[in-house]
């Protein structure tokens, strides 16, 4: 019998350093794959707190809309309207909120200034009845803001218009009214 001398065995001790290099990259595999699961989770928390915060209007409505105008001339040009956060809504910044009127005929963004002389195609805050008497445009919880926009051109009797907030964060806020059959210097519009 010949014995025949090989060096090409596979011994115990290569075996394991395979076996452990393979644990090794199974392990690291692993911690890549539940890494990028735990990150597609947090992100997709994110995106439903933040569609839950951009779905919801943080702004109500506060009272009636009402139509200031002259009787004489049978029109309105200035709308009055009170503004208030929702229950649970998150605070608003009026200054970086856009007002936008629209009707059947006409379409326009009013421009937000801060004195209330207010010129055509402008809006402004009237007023503050802020609870912590503070004097800036962001509306908190409890805030109420009087809101004015002046309109072109003047609306008759019997007109629909909808008048649109949108403020940065949130859901627009769209406030649909019609002029009464009569138009006196203030009218409470429904």
């Amino acid at each position: 019998m010949k014995i025949f001398k090989n060096d090409n065995a596979f011994t115990g001790l290569e075996a394991a350093i395979v076996l452990i290099a393979f644990v090794v990259v199974a392990a690291v595999f692993s911690y890549v794959v539940l890494g990028a699961g735990f990150f597609t989770t947090q992100k997709s928390q994110e995106v439903v707190h933040s569609s839950v915060g951009q779905a919801s209007s943080s702004l109500e409505l506060i009272g009636d809309v009402y139509g200031i105008g002259s009787a004489a001339s049978k029109k309105i040009d200035t709308l009055e309207f009170t503004v208030g956060l929702t229950a649970g809504g998150s605070v608003v910044d009026l200054g970086k909120t856009t007002l936008t009127y629209s009707d059947s005929e006409s379409y326009y963004t009013l421009a937000k200034v801060t004195t209330s002389n207010l010129k055509v195609k402008e809006w402004c805050i009237y007023q503050r009845k802020a609870t912590d008497k503070s004097t800036g445009d962001v509306v908190e919880k409890g805030d109420q803001y009087v809101l004015r926009a002046k309109l072109d051109p003047k609306i008759g009797v019997n007109h629909r218009f909808t008048l649109e907030i949108k403020p940065s964060t949130g859901a627009t806020f769209a406030i649909s009214r019609t002029t009464p059959a009569r138009i006196d210097n203030l009218n409470i519009l429904y």
